[in-house]
């Protein structure tokens, strides 16, 4: 048993499906699970729908599901030019429930109703990707995650239940590879006891490989990106990036912490539980090596890796009574924190302040103005961005801070961290 994993970019059109079907046929032995994203940019597209649902804007919404219906139905027309095949049923009834669905009552709870709607992106990929696979000779089947992954009430953010999902793989999963040889399902997705939807967060589709390969012990998982491996550096950010051929667990786990975008963070523990190699390979070049991920310290090397987070915010908070800042105050700060949903990507306190890091366009700073002005004075900078340099030298460090001003600096024998700004 392997477990393969396709993003949005290597099923964003009817020329990437077939692509995807041509990396298939380059593994004709052993059972494979294969789990797909939404299609290209769907996932983007299906949170504007539920927002405009919850803003009770009936146009907007109708406009939005009939410009996703138009976007799939390109890719069923191109890849099923003849009315017969299934797939034009199965979406066309797929999307007039979605239509008909701003006119039921909608759940007080955003997250609830996000889960419902957003997770369709991936239903319709994998429906679409397992008729074509079928058609072009494959030993498939469509499988539900919606009724294979268990996971607690948390709406966006699911914990899993893994002895439920152990149970559940056992027995509505590993049986179909008696008569099929590819299961074909969606990442990102599960169910709570009732049978609602929920999702792993956002890019859980890794972390889904990652759940499925525990639970039916595979041999390997292999992530298809459009990258040739895992890269010491985002191309976008960064020239002259180099491939990183052999790395640890334990290195993944700290480049996906800090924020390194080709795994998901939650992916690589359960695999590590198990000693399940993971591979990042190119759906561009599926024959190249890739990067190979496993446990084995001796694979670790001193190749600088550069990880950038950009539009940061820094702020500080600072009691207004002038106390110094003690556990009291830590424990006040982080239960608030918490209870708003602010993500920390770096945190460091003084005597009198705490200053903590985050993304602006996941969290508004003047709402955390407004929310601690009662004990807390609370100022900010935004427009910073910060930088992540494992196994660094002053070669590197000169590198990355050419006209910047560091505003914060954090530093282990093997990391350190600088919160900056154009000078």
């Amino acid at each position: 048993m392997n477990v393969f994993k396709f993003g949005g970019a290597s099923v964003k059109d009817a020329n990437a499906v077939r692509n995807v079907s041509h990396i298939l046929s380059l593994f004709p032995k052993g059972n494979l699970i294969v789990v797909v994203s939404a299609m290209g940019k769907t996932t983007n597209a299906m949170e504007e729908i539920v927002d405009s649902l919850r803003k009770k804007d009936e146009k907007r919404y109708l406009e939005l599901v009939e410009d996703r219906y138009q976007f799939h139905q390109l890719i069923v027309a191109e890849l099923f030019p003849e009315k017969h095949y299934f797939i034009h049923q199965q979406m066309d009834e797929l999307f007039e429930t979605l239509k008909n669905r701003f006119q039921l009552p909608i759940s007080d709870n955003y997250n609830f109703e996000y889960d419902q709607i957003v997770s369709l992106g991936e239903v319709l990929s994998s429906m679409i990707l397992e008729a074509f696979m079928k058609e072009e000779g494959h030993s498939t089947i469509w499988v539900d995650c919606r009724k294979i992954i268990r996971t607690d009430h948390e709406y966006r953010e699911g914990e899993v239940d893994w002895a439920k999902t152990q149970e559940l793989v056992n027995e509505r999963l590993l049986p179909l590879f008696k008569e099929k040889r590819i299961a074909i399902t969606q990442g990102f997705i599960g169910h709570t006891s009732e049978g609602f939807t929920t999702t792993l967060g956002r890019e859980g589709s890794d972390f889904t490989a990652g759940i499925l390969a525990y639970c039916t012990n595979a041999n390997g998982v292999t992530i298809w990106k459009d990258v040739p491996g895992m890269l010491n550096a985002d191309p976008k950010w960064f020239d002259d990036t180099i491939k990183l051929e052999k790395i640890s667990f334990k290195e993944a786990i700290e480049l996906s912490y800090y924020g390194a975008s080709v795994i998901h963070p939650k992916t690589i523990k359960p695999l590590q539980n198990k000693g399940i190699p993971l591979y990042v390979k190119s759906f561009i070049n599926p024959n190249a090596e890739g990067t190979v991920i496993q446990e084995s310290l001796e694979f670790d090397h001193l190749v600088p890796s550069f990880i950038f987070k950009m539009d940061q915010v820094l702020m500080s908070f600072t009691p207004k009574d002038f106390s110094f800042i003690v556990e009291e105050n830590l424990g006040d700060i982080f239960q608030q924190l918490a209870f708003y949903g602010v993500k920390i990507n770096l945190m460091q306190n003084s005597a009198l302040s705490f200053s903590i890091l985050f993304d602006r366009s996941k969290t508004e700073p003047m709402k955390l103005v407004e929310k601690f002005k009662d004990q807390y004075s609370a100022r900010y900078n935004e427009g910073l961005e910060l930088v992540t340099i494992r196994h660094y030298d002053q070669a590197t460090i000169n590198r990355v801070t050419i006209d910047k001003d560091i505003l914060l600096e954090q530093r282990t024998r093997q990391t350190i961290r600088m919160v900056m700004k154009n000078k």
